[in-house]
């Protein structure tokens, strides 16, 4: 049986020197099927001494999507993600384990 995911439209759109958002063809769009829910993951996610609360959102966002990509491809013969599954997926491990500062 599959688990259950969620899908999300993810936005990165930069941000011009005088704090606008920029116009035209500038944002990147894209969608993601997600494990687990990005939105339970941020709220959980401890405070770390040195990580600033957009670093830490940016970490917990980026590392899931990373996590789920490898995952999906990790087991198929030949593909250049199952190749690095075995050192990409101990790393992320470790990011979730950053210390709290709590």
């Amino acid at each position: 049986m599959a688990s259950p995911s969620t899908r999300y439209r993810i936005s990165v759109t930069p941000i011009e020197k005088d704090g606008l958002q920029c116009t035209g063809r500038c944002t990147i769009e894209l969608e993601h099927r997600a494990s687990r829910d990005l939105m339970r993951l941020l709220e959980a996610a401890p405070r770390t001494a040195g990580i600033s609360g957009d670093e830490r959102a940016t970490l917990v966002i980026a590392s899931q999507l990373l996590r789920d990509i490898v995952q999906r491809h990790a087991a198929t013969d030949g593909h250049a993600l199952a190749a690095v599954a075995a050192q990409v997926l101990p790393a992320l491990d470790a990011l979730d384990q950053l210390p709290s500062s709590r």
